[in-house]
């Protein structure tokens, strides 16, 4: 035996022995790693996820934009979670989990659940967290009343009668309708809700002149109703639309709790003998969008004056 290589000999056997144990090392820390995971839903596709866990998962991955930003990957993941599993009033995924579910900065994560807030699909709750908001309702802007179009969207319509009476327009009211601030209308406020949620106030103006006896026997459940019954049929209006904060009876009667954004509509209604009535409604800016229907520009039909005040305000 050639005594002069057994050092050499050594070093190798010992520089092997050093390799594996770097490869049995690197192997134990993988086995850590897996044995340390929440085997349920930590990754998408993972053998413990659900089936309806992988599908929204492999439904993900194909909405993602190829070469997206992270956070448009975290938000396909949540709008299909929404939209496949979740109800309103559900929590969504802590930030915690949803960092370590796709491997990014809690910041990225945020900006998905952000984006989302930002467009009415979840709501944030002080101390509580992240959860499924309900879904706005859209009404299309047309000459029909809150009940008609609420159960053309199939949502159950209700209405609860505030206040109503008969004094003089004001000054407002009066223009709105081309009447003197002294003529007597008819004045109807209410809350109306589409399946029992409070969805709008509304304040209606009606010349008394038209329609002496409308409150004779209570508030009629529909005034454009009650106007064709006495040969006054609405035909066309003109809506003014715009953002507010509601005054603090309007949260109360609303249930807003602390969200204070309103879409105000006034609207002038005509009839064929001229203007019919005149409305203020207060929608609810976190459950009311609105539709309209665009077409070619015609000329104005009446001159547009300056908005009225809203006489909640006023």
């Amino acid at each position: 035996m050639d005594h002069g290589a057994g050092p050499d000999l050594e070093r190798a056997v010992a520089g092997t022995d050093h390799r594996h144990r770097l490869w049995w090392d690197s192997c134990l820390d993988h086995l850590r790693t897996e044995w340390s995971r929440h085997h349920d839903v930590s990754s998408p596709g993972h053998p413990g996820a659900t089936e309806s866990e992988e599908h929204v998962a492999a439904t993900t991955q194909a909405r993602a934009p190829k070469g997206g930003h992270k956070h448009q990957i975290v938000r396909a993941y949540l709008s299909d979670l929404i939209a496949n599993e979740l109800t309103v009033g559900d929590a969504v995924p802590s930030e915690r989990v949803l960092t370590e579910k796709f491997g990014v900065s809690r910041m990225t994560v945020r900006q998905a659940l952000e984006s989302l807030v930002a467009d009415g699909v979840l709501q944030r709750e002080q101390g509580r967290g992240t959860f499924v908001a309900p879904q706005h309702t859209d009404f299309e802007m047309r000459l029909t009343t809150f009940g008609e179009e609420a159960r053309r969207l199939g949502l159950v319509p209700s209405t609860q009668v505030i206040d109503s009476g008969t004094l003089p327009a004001g000054r407002v009211v009066a223009e709105a309708l081309g009447l003197d601030p002294e003529d007597l209308v008819h004045y109807v406020e209410r809350l109306r809700s589409a399946d029992g949620t409070p969805m709008a106030v509304e304040r209606a103006w009606v010349p008394a002149a038209l329609a002496p006896d409308l409150l004779d026997d209570g508030v009629p459940g529909s005034l454009y109703g009650a106007l064709r019954e006495r040969g006054h049929c609405p035909t066309w209006g003109e809506d003014t639309i715009m953002a507010a904060e509601a005054s603090a009876a309007e949260q109360t009667i609303l249930a807003m709790g602390g969200v204070r954004a309103v879409l105000r509509a006034h609207r002038k209604t005509y009839a064929d003998a001229g203007a019919c009535m005149y409305s203020q409604m207060c929608y609810r800016g976190d459950r009311y969008s609105v539709v309209v229907p665009l077409r070619e520009a015609r000329p104005t039909i009446v001159p547009r004056p300056a908005p009225a005040p809203d006489l909640e305000t006023a």
